[in-house]
């Protein structure tokens, strides 16, 4: 066991845990961030994505190690800003949410693609999310969520 000191939603914490010890792991058992999920435990459904230094990742192939002295941010954290409330209002208003398990994850990733490219084109906007799953809706509404907001986020920053 170490301390493992990082920042997690804009605050430093410091947790004891083993290095390896998956950041998904820690995030939600140590941390009690249960809005990342664990969904394939192999970085295939984005269930458990999370931002690192603004860059989207699944917390599930994360050493907690990798994130120290990173800023870590969950949904938790980014429900607080005015770019989520711009995204789940573009989710809820073309039907891209449903049970909620992937909607974390979509709304982390689409930050991601926005903030690296404002207006991305409809195959920019698929690649970008091919790692996050959805049983629920399909992905046509998530698409034409985000080229929504590509196309009338306002002036938004990213």
């Amino acid at each position: 066991m170490e301390k493992i000191s990082f920042y997690l939603n804009n605050k430093h914490v410091k947790v004891e845990v083993d290095p390896s010890t998956r950041l998904l792991d820690v995030l939600r058992i140590k941390l009690h961030m249960t809005g990342v999920k664990e969904g394939c435990g192999e970085g295939a459904c984005g269930a458990c994505s999370v931002l690192v230094d603004g860059i989207c990742y699944d917390s599930c192939l994360i050493p907690v190690a990798n994130v120290i002295g990173k800023h870590v941010m969950t949904i938790e954290g980014f429900r607080v800003t005015p770019q989520y409330r711009v995204i789940a209002d573009a989710f809820a208003d073309f039907g891209a949410s449903q049970c909620g398990f992937c909607t974390p994850g979509m709304i982390l990733n689409t930050y991601a693609l926005l903030k690296k490219n404002p207006h991305p084109s409809e195959e920019e906007v698929r690649i970008a999310l091919s790692g996050n799953l959805c049983r629920c809706t399909g992905y046509n509404a998530i698409i034409r969520a985000v080229l929504d907001i590509a196309e009338n986020g306002g002036d938004i920053e990213w």
